[in-house]
């Protein structure tokens, strides 16, 4: 599993970095970040049934600190080439692979959002629930990539995907945030963790 999805991190990085398409290194960026998510939910569960009567609060705290730290990766990622292309003007050379790639992932994601945000509501597990919003994260990605795709071939202009790309930074902060604050204990301040 990690593996693979080193793999297609290195895949969709040489795209992004091939084509100068931010989005699609955005994009490989966040694929990172949902593989070191999922290793945090998968290494909480394998320990709480190596060790059923340990606490498993403690495991979920674990899990939600490296998810949150995997948003905060992925915002500062993007924040810093966001802002590097836009100083240099940066244009990618195509957007075809960024199109397709947009909409396979759009498909995938929301299936694995809707199916995380149900296992993570039937078990009672924030850490569940809060990969399930950094796969929602992934999705909103997926939508810039393709808006950012779509918007430079119809206008040509280059600092789209570099803007969307900072907009998912934003939003990915506040994900990363709230990760933090569920693992400290703090409630959700707007209400909506873990909502579909």
């Amino acid at each position: 599993m990690i593996d693979r999805g080193a793999r297609e991190l290195a895949r969709l990085r040489r795209i992004g970095l091939d084509d100068d398409a931010l989005s699609l290194f955005g994009f490989g960026l966040d694929s990172f970040v949902e593989v070191i998510s999922g290793v945090g939910i998968w290494h909480m569960i394998r320990r709480i049934r190596r060790a059923p009567e340990s606490d498993p609060d403690r495991f979920e705290t674990t899990a939600l600190r490296i998810t949150g730290s995997a948003f905060y990766i992925l915002s500062a990622g993007l924040v810093v080439t966001g802002l590097l292309n836009l100083y240099r003007g940066q244009r990618p050379e195509t957007t075809f692979w960024g199109i397709v790639i947009a909409l396979v992932s759009i498909s995938a994601m929301w299936l694995l959002i809707h199916f995380k945000t149900k296992v993570g509501r039937k078990l009672r597990s924030e850490a569940i629930l809060a990969d399930a919003n950094c796969s929602r994260v992934c999705l909103w990605l997926s939508w810039v990539l393709l808006i950012a795709s779509a918007g430079y071939e119809l206008t040509g202009f280059g600092g789209i995907d570099a803007v969307g790309a900072i907009v998912i930074a934003i939003l990915s902060f506040h994900e990363g945030r709230e990760a933090f604050e569920k693992a400290s204990g703090e409630s959700c301040p707007c209400g909506t963790c873990g909502a579909d």
